[in-house]
This record gives C-alpha cells, sequence and structure tokens, in this order.
C-alpha cells in the first residue's frame, strides 16, 4: 500500500524538557561570564591568639599577652601612670642589629622598613596621639633597649598610656605583616622589606599576614 498523499515518513518529534535546575545554572554561569568571569575570593589573614608564633621572614614573633600595667609614682610630686601593654617575645632571624622601631600612623608608610614594631600595621581600638605608642624591649636588668639582636630573642613592649578613669579595651586587635628578603621598587638590591599586597602598586599597600586578637588581662591595674 502506498502511503496518503502529504504524508511524512518520520515520526513526530517530542518535545525536548531541559530541567529548571540546569536553567538556573546555565543562567548563573552566563551572568558570570557577563561580569568578568569567576574571581577567586581574596585569602583572609591567619587569625592568631595568645600565645602563638607567626614566622615573619626576619622575625619569628610570640605574641605572649595584652596586660594593664601600673607605673607608680616615684616622688609625692609624681603620679601613678596606667599603660595598656601589649607583648612579645622577638627573635631577630636576620645578620644584623635592626631597630625595634614604632608602629606608623599610615600603612603604607610600613613598606620598606625592616623594623619590627612597623610590621604592626593596624592596632585596634585606637588611642589618642599622646598616649604613645611607647615602643621598647626589655634589656637585662630591667633596662630598655630600642635594638633587636640577630639570633636573640627580645621582649618586645608596646604600650599605650591610660587617661584619669579611661577603662581599658576588653581585647586588643593587631594586623600584622611579615617581611621577604627582596629588592625594593626603587632600589634593585635585596634586603628585608615589609612585603607589599602587590608590587606592581605604586602605593605599595603592604599585605596583611595575620590577624591577632588579644584579650586584656587587667588584675588589680584595672
Amino acid at each position: 500500500m502506498t502511503e496518503p498523499s502529504g504524508a511524512s515518513s518520520e515520526k513526530p518529534r517530542r518535545p525536548v524538557v531541559v530541567p529548571a535546575v540546569a536553567l538556573v545554572a546555565f543562567t548563573a554561569v552566563g551572568i558570570t561570564a557577563l561580569l568578568g568571569g569567576l574571581r577567586e575570593a581574596p585569602d583572609e589573614p591567619e587569625p592568631l591568639g595568645q600565645g602563638a608564633v607567626l614566622d615573619q621572614g626576619l622575625y619569628s614573633t610570640k605574641f605572649v599577652e595584652s596586660r594593664v600595667t601600673v607605673e607608680r609614682a616615684k616622688t609625692q610630686f609624681d603620679e601613678d601612670k596606667r599603660f595598656v601593654e601589649l607583648v612579645f617575645d622577638v627573635t631577630n632571624e636576620g645578620d644584623e642589629t635592626v631597630p625595634v622601631g614604632l608602629p606608623g600612623q599610615n600603612p603604607t608608610q610600613a613598606v620598606g622598613s625592616n623594623f619590627f614594631a612597623t610590621s604592626l600595621l593596624k592596632i585596634t581600638p585606637a588611642f589618642d596621639k599622646d598616649a604613645g605608642p611607647f615602643v621598647f624591649a626589655q634589656g637585662k636588668g630591667g633596662g630598655e633597649s630600642r635594638q633587636l639582636h640577630p639570633g636573640m630573642i627580645s621582649r618586645v613592649i608596646v604600650r599605650y598610656r591610660l587617661k584619669d578613669n579611661e577603662q581599658p579595651p576588653e581585647k586588643m586587635s593587631m594586623d600584622v605583616a611579615a617581611f621577604e628578603f627582596e629588592g625594593g621598587f626603587n632600589d634593585p638590591t635585596p634586603r628585608w622589606q615589609i612585603v607589599p599586597k602587590d608590587p606592581g602598586d605604586k602605593k605599595l599597600v603592604p599585605e596583611v599576614k595575620a590577624r591577632v586578637t588579644l584579650t586584656v588581662k587587667k588584675g588589680d591595674a584595672a
């Protein structure tokens, strides 16, 4: 028998059903591609606490504690002074004596430095300029030093003076940088300096290696 005129020998095609999940996935990929593709989330700084040890390249640093201390008046005309202190055990892993330094007011000032305290990029909460910071290494016999000698562990103190009746904070936190032995932006001679976040950036913002949070020990000094 012959097929009726106009009839097709092919069977009718079934509609293709695309699952809703696949449609959502394709849509998401399309939007992502339109916005410039998938981007990796930036790495968060390593969270550290009391007793942690951080390899900073030039220094090996132990975050001992944060505390409130009191300097008693030496004469009747003087007065007691209260401080919030950050306490570190710092080992100079380099070959040369290095100044302890000071935390900078602006993190961009830290790049190019090899001073330990300069690697403390941001200390929170912030204190008034009159409060400090006062930074020193404790020498033998209780004396103060401004130097960190090679291969030696030094107890470093960063302190801020509290005003009369000012309550110390519950916690202190720090953004801490690391050091690398590399040539500088303008000087290719290798030397220890703070690691920048982006070496190609002319502003040379330091990279935050770790974020350290310490509970302030008040004792009888608060």
